[in-house]
């Protein structure tokens, strides 16, 4: 029987592995909470504010993030290329995404703000239209994504092969547009 919990606040919780397995949150707002290593199988996130969170190499299985914020949280090496593909929409504001995934992931619109996103693996996801405002895109990995319309105007750091990625209208700045010519091994000045 799955448990469903609305308006709900946590604050500075620990949470364990058991507890996020077949629930659906909505409108619910967690705060300094800990899910560090947590398992989430076959749970529903729904209109939810994520802030000041550890959710560190949380396993995902059948996730649904549906109009989730995390804020100030860490997500290191978070597999999101797990959860629930229908409506799949985040934004994430100031958050550490050091080597996650989100493989294959329709992402549409999405927001990265001030994001750590090194190593991060955006292979074969639909990009479309995402902003990654001030993002360190160090080592993250783009081939065949659709990132078209995207904007990496402000990101930094980043290599991108436009002839492995689909770039059409993309915006980027004259500062940063070395990170798409780095295989001609052309010196920029």
């Amino acid at each position: 029987m799955q448990d469903y919990f609305i308006d709900t606040e946590y604050c500075n919780q620990n949470f364990n592995s058991d507890f996020f397995v077949l629930k659906e949150f909505e409108r619910c707002t967690f705060n300094n909470c800990n899910f560090g290593k947590c398992l989430f199988k076959a749970i529903s996130f729904i209109d939810c504010i994520f802030t000041d969170c550890i959710i560190d190499k949380a396993k995902i299985g059948n996730v649904a993030f549906r109009n989730v914020v995390f804020n100030n949280c860490q997500l290191r090496e978070v597999n999101f290329a797990m959860c629930d593909k229908f409506i799949f929409k985040v934004s994430f504001n100031n958050c550490i995404l050091d080597f996650s995934k989100f493989y294959l992931l329709k992402m549409k619109g999405t927001i990265f703000n001030n994001c750590s996103l090194i190593a991060v693996d955006f292979m074969s996801a639909d990009l479309t239209s995402v902003v990654f405002e001030n993002c360190d895109l160090y080592k993250s990995e783009f081939s065949k994504a659709l990132a078209n319309k995207a904007n990496f105007r402000t990101s930094y750091n980043f290599t991108i092969d436009p002839t492995k990625t689909k770039l059409q209208k993309a915006v980027f700045s004259p500062e940063n547009i070395k990170g798409l010519l780095f295989k001609h091994d052309l010196i920029i000045k």
